[in-house]
């Protein structure tokens, strides 16, 4: 017998290892999920006007390179007309540029906002499709920290993509647009040796190409390791972020145990290793630090140098001289785009791996579960009814089933499951609801019936208004003010009636035991057909129980409920009892767990 479990650590590697695809892929699925967004035109259209931006900006600096000759050609002649003469078309073009530079600043801040919109949208849509996030969790490494790759690397990545493509542009446009100037300076240009003439025609375009040249493979050589280095930093910063927000969610249970000290080693953990990372981080942009400075101050020389010749050959005047050597400054800056902007390319690259990996993740998750070789069934049937085959449910914990080969349950019958000590109750309450479909048998479940799910602990509560609790997943407008003020009163809430319309924390303003009881007035406000619950009736206290089975005996007295639970769960609530056992010992080799490499998640893997 093939070991199931497995199949869970290979499914999770596929999905680990499709992920890291290369960075063409990775940049290719950005793209094409943000033209297809609903601000894809926006985005296409804010393009177009940067271009034309870039274009006239560029248009305008070469206006403004030329005014160089005839402005430095009046002050060597001493020509106090002409000087004032090329003052006022000197602030013309400086004020067109300014007005360029400011809607340039503009669109690019615009495209940031837009890149932002439509990529995190995408990002949520897929990510919580349905079932997904949770099948994401549980599939290793890549699905740690979802939060912090939507949110704060998300926007990293859209301002340093709007800002290095801006950039880009304008320099392959300045480029060619002053390598025309620069070849038309030194198109004549021959080297004499030995009594040679050598002609060189356009060599200060080939001088700009290899000084940039050497400076681009000296920047990519000294901070290669950048890329590695930031992604290291941030997933370090993702880790500090997440135990500081643990410890914020559970400050009841750290204060009761006085667990203040260790929950301070816990962090500083943390802490120690930003700081390492950062500190790696901050070696590598000071080594680039020595080639990109060490070019910044060479080219204060450099243009006036590889423009000398000329000067001195009497092929240009003093003004041509100075224009020459602007050009050259244009054009070698446009080249040396790669040298002065490689610490954010190495940003941008590591923020495009953890938010493409986590894209690429997200949309691979159901195809690598969709072709496991072992699997629960799942199946629509007839209105009325419910039917468990065969079940086994295979964790890294190990394998359970159902004890009785087939179980039919009916609308308005009451089964508990009973699970051994050992068994995984929570995997098969998971597996019951599909979230969890490794193992074997299969689940009919009535089509068009919906069920409710109540897992085990305290209740999910989101953020909102009372009544948008009482009435979630489900609109508001389907239920009245008074049937969720009924609600309320039947599970003994009634002190909550007046606050129907407050949006507060609920999860921190009631006690766990009002929780609980406000999620079971949510099931009387909606009156299900079935309710799945996770070992929860054992959690009420004397009171809350009775109202609950008050109310299951009347205004639910047609929902089927399924229960899984331990021995002390029996009541004359249920009206059947089916067994969770361990499965039959089998001959294995322990495989590795995909989730031991992620501690915080481990108790999504068991009871």
């Amino acid at each position: 017998m093939i070991d199931r479990t497995e199949e869970i650590a290979r499914a999770a590697e596929k999905i680990d290892e499709a992920a890291h695809s290369g960075l063409v892929p990775q940049l290719r699925a950005m793209l094409r999920s943000l033209l297809v967004s609903p601000v894809g035109k926006t985005l296409v259209l804010l393009a177009v006007a940067i271009f034309i931006v870039i274009v006239a900006t560029a248009y305008a600096q070469i206006r403004l390179n030329s005014w160089n000759k005839p402005f430095y050609d009046a002050l060597a002649r001493r020509d106090f007309v002409d000087f004032l003469l090329q003052l006022g078309v000197f602030f013309i073009i400086a004020g067109s540029l300014l007005v360029l530079n400011v809607a340039q600043r503009w669109l690019g801040e615009t495209l940031k906002v837009k890149l932002r919109d439509g990529l995190v949208r995408d990002l949520i849509r897929d990510w919580m499709a349905p079932r997904r996030a949770f099948w994401l969790a549980n599939a290793g490494p890549i699905g740690v920290n979802p939060d912090q790759r939507m949110h704060e690397d998300a926007r990293h990545l859209c301002e340093l993509s709007a800002d290095l493509g801006i950039s880009l542009l304008q320099a392959a446009i300045l480029f060619f647009s002053f390598a025309g100037v620069l070849w038309v300076l030194s198109r004549g240009f021959s080297l004499h040796i030995e009594g040679r003439e050598y002609p060189i025609p356009g060599f200060m375009v080939w001088a700009a190409i290899v000084y940039a040249g050497v400076g681009s493979l000296l920047s990519y050589w000294v901070g290669k390791s950048l890329i590695h280095r930031n992604a290291e930093r941030y997933a370090r910063e993702a880790e500090l972020r997440f135990s500081l927000v643990r410890v914020n969610e559970h400050l009841d249970g750290i204060s009761l145990a006085s667990g203040e000290a260790d929950e301070i080693r816990r962090v500083e953990l943390h802490l120690t290793e930003v700081l390492a990372a950062t500190t790696r981080l901050v070696t590598g942009l000071t080594n680039l630090t020595w080639v990109t400075s060490g070019f910044g101050w060479v080219t204060q020389v450099v243009p006036t140098l590889v423009a000398a010749p000329l000067y001195f050959s009497g092929k240009i005047s003093f003004g041509g001289l100075m224009m020459a050597a602007a050009a050259f400054n244009q054009a070698q800056s446009s080249l040396r785009w790669f040298v002065d902007n490689f610490g954010t390319i190495a940003d941008w690259r590591a923020t495009l791996l953890r938010v493409g990996t986590f894209h690429r993740a997200v949309l691979t998750t159901d195809e690598f579960l969709r072709h496991v070789d072992s699997r629960i069934d799942y199946r629509e049937g007839a209105p009325g009814r419910i039917t468990i085959e065969n079940l086994e449910v295979v964790s890294p914990r190990g394998r359970d089933l159902i004890k009785e080969k087939k179980v039919e349950v009916r609308c308005g019958e009451r089964l508990l499951i009973l699970g051994e000590p050992g068994t995984g109750k929570t995997q098969l309450f998971r597996a019951l609801a599909g979230l969890w479909p490794w193992g074997a048998g299969s689940v009919t479940c009535p089509q068009d019936e919906p069920i409710l799910y109540f897992p085990r602990g305290t209740p999910y509560l989101p953020r909102g208004t009372l009544r948008e609790v009482l009435t979630y997943p489900l609109k508001v407008e389907r239920f009245s003010e008074p049937a969720c003020a009924h609600a309320l009163r039947r599970l003994g809430l009634d002190r909550l009636v007046p606050l129907l319309e407050e949006t507060r924390r609920w999860d921190r303003e009631l006690s766990a035991d009002e929780q609980l009881s406000l999620a079971f007035a949510r099931v009387v406000l909606q009156s299900p057909p079935w309710v799945f619950i996770d070992d929860t009736f054992g959690s009420l206290d004397g009171d809350t129980l009775e109202r609950v089975i008050d109310v299951f005996a009347n205004e639910l007295e047609h929902t089927g409920v399924i229960h899984i639970g331990s021995a002390q769960a029996r009541d004359p609530l249920f009206s059947r009892v089916v067994h969770l056992v361990k499965a039959p010992a089998v001959h294995r080799e322990t495989p590795a767990s995909p989730h031991a490499t992620k501690p915080q998640t481990e108790s999504a893997v068991g009871n």
